[in-house]
């Protein structure tokens, strides 16, 4: 897991490099374009029939959410401090506890919910005013945080509907035809470098995927789940060894608070599932 977080900050610090020289819509396009080339190569090859869906709507709704999870992403790693950007994006696993609520008909008891609120205090503490000045550009995260939360859900209900491969392999679909779209109209053409990175890019977005859901399988959530806050450590080194930034007070007690609410949320969960099993 602690490699699979690695994989998701670097594929975040590649964005970053990428936006100073390019449109949005053609990072995005090399994040899934080649996930998907990569994707539906060894699909194909080895597991066709896995490309058939028993749940085809919800895959292209969850595809969809990636593509507005990545979208809103990408625009704040090209204008926000990167460590900042993370640590809003670690508040994931508090949102998806609310939202499990609506979207999944899941009991949250009292102790969850006040984790859950600790959790967004730690978030409006990071979007905080600075300077006296509300902050706006950090709507961008949170919105991308937000995205992302429905995201899993939709990756929870898939579970027992569709394989991991049929999963994958839907994954990219709606961001690489959308992008394509609008390519024409959103392009410059890379240099070497530039090349390379979006290649890069692309297989990083693959393999972080495959890498989660392997890691998933090969232990339990319990021991898993923990390892994702290993990001913001990972965060935290690109932002100050290669972006240069540093680490403002309030976005590292921001950062402990969202920590603390998602692993006592997470604690509560386990301790509920041994009570009712």
């Amino acid at each position: 897991m602690m490699l699979t977080t690695l994989l998701f900050v670097t594929q975040d610090a590649t964005i970053r490099v990428l936006t100073k020289s390019y449109p949005v819509v053609e990072v995005a396009w090399a994040r899934f374009a080649v996930h998907m080339l990569l994707v539906g190569t060894v699909v194909a090859w080895r597991s066709p029939h896995l490309m058939v869906s028993h749940r085809l709507p919800l895959q292209l709704v969850r595809s969809c959410l990636l593509l507005a999870t990545t979208l809103f992403a990408v625009l704040a790693l090209r204008s926000i401090p990167f460590a900042e950007v993370q640590a809003i994006a670690a508040a994931v696993p508090v949102l998806i506890t609310a939202l499990s609520v609506p979207l999944l008909g899941e009991k949250v008891g009292w102790r969850r919910w006040a984790g859950v609120l600790v959790g967004m205090a730690g978030a409006l503490i990071i979007v905080g005013p600075v300077g006296g000045t509300f902050q706006w550009a950090l709507a961008l995260p949170l919105a991308a945080a937000f995205s992302n939360a429905l995201y899993q859900i939709a990756t929870r209900k898939l579970r027992d509907a569709d394989s991991p491969t049929t999963t994958i392999f839907y994954t990219g679909m709606a961001g690489t035809v959308a992008c394509t779209l609008a390519l024409p109209f959103n392009w410059v053409t890379p240099d070497l470098t530039g090349a390379a990175l979006m290649i890069l890019l692309g297989t990083l977005g693959g393999i972080s995927h495959f890498c989660l859901i392997r890691a998933y399988s090969a232990a339990p959530a319990a021991t898993v789940a923990p390892f994702g806050y290993t990001t913001l450590v990972w965060a935290a080194v690109y932002s100050l060894m290669l972006f240069g930034e540093e680490l403002r007070l309030s976005t590292i007690l921001g950062t402990a608070i969202i920590v603390g609410s998602g692993v006592y949320i997470f604690y509560r969960e386990q301790m509920r599932s041994r009570q009712s099993s």
